[in-house]
């Protein structure tokens, strides 16, 4: 099993930035995907964007392509999520998840396709 921790989330104004942390425990990171999705009150949790386990390959939903960059260190067992230009809109709870890449043959971009989940860290984001 691997074990995930988010980190980073906060307050912040429209426009602002942040950068969100996921640290893994357990197993060999580096033969994860990981992805990060968001959940607002009332809402479905949703694709934010996505990394293969190597770093060579990176996915985004429409919403936030241009804002947000993901990005992995495995030798820290950490992936990123940097977010510019902060909407509104983008306030959520933000998870992080894993799947192994020999379970799989492609970056997974829904929930249901991953099956390692952090506990969550808030983001919001005033007008």
């Amino acid at each position: 099993q691997v074990q995930l921790v988010e980190s980073g989330g906060g307050l912040v104004q429209a426009g602002g930035s942040l950068r969100l942390s996921c640290a893994a425990s357990g197993r060999t990171f580096s033969n994860y995907y990981v992805g990060w999705f968001r959940q607002a009150p009332g809402k479905e949790r949703e694709f934010v964007a996505a990394i293969t386990w190597s770093g060579d390959s990176t996915y985004y939903a429409d919403s936030v392509k241009g804002r947000f960059t993901i990005s992995r260190d495995n030798a820290k067992n950490t992936v990123y999520l940097q977010m510019n230009s902060l909407k509104p809109e983008d306030t959520a709870v933000y998870y992080c998840a894993a799947r192994a890449r020999q379970s799989i043959p492609r970056t997974p971009r829904t929930p249901n396709e991953y099956n390692y989940w952090g506990q969550g860290t808030q983001v919001t984001v005033s007008s």
